[in-house]
């Protein structure tokens, strides 16, 4: 029997979430992208967002979005300008680059990982994971 087999369920997805992230990380430094600046471009497909929105989607902080924007800004993968109606905010846009960089990460998940029997359970229960563990985090 692997010892694996007897981990605890939060060991086994501290242990999965850990290597997706090494194989995310390795695959998006190639395109000079984060995890987290892959989130914001697929964000941004349905349009310009504010910075707020984009936190609240993404469900981080404010403050962590906009290093994140930060970045992409820098890269040149979007860019921030003045709301229309809101002089004091801004809403973010996904540059031409952005875009192209975006429609080469998009499918890094179906490359990377492998395919899963039950993937509609699997995502199901992650979700319900996700959901109970962050009420009250992020509005």
């Amino acid at each position: 029997m692997d010892p694996m087999d007897a981990w605890p369920t939060g060991r086994l997805l501290s242990m999965a979430s850990r290597l997706v992230e090494h194989a995310w990380v390795e695959a998006l430094e190639k395109e000079g992208l984060t995890h987290a600046g892959l989130i914001v471009l697929d964000l941004l497909d349905v349009g310009s967002l504010s910075q707020t929105e984009l936190a609240t989607q993404a469900r981080v902080e404010v403050q962590t979005m906009s290093r994140s924007l930060e970045r992409l800004e820098r890269e040149g993968f979007v860019a921030r300008e003045k709301h229309p109606a809101d002089g004091r905010r801004h809403v973010v846009t996904r540059t031409p680059t952005g875009r192209r960089v975006w429609e080469r990460a998009k499918t890094l998940e179906a490359d990377l990982f492998p395919s899963i029997a039950d993937n509609a359970g699997m995502r199901a229960a992650l979700l319900e994971i996700i959901r109970a563990t962050s009420k009250g985090r992020w509005n």
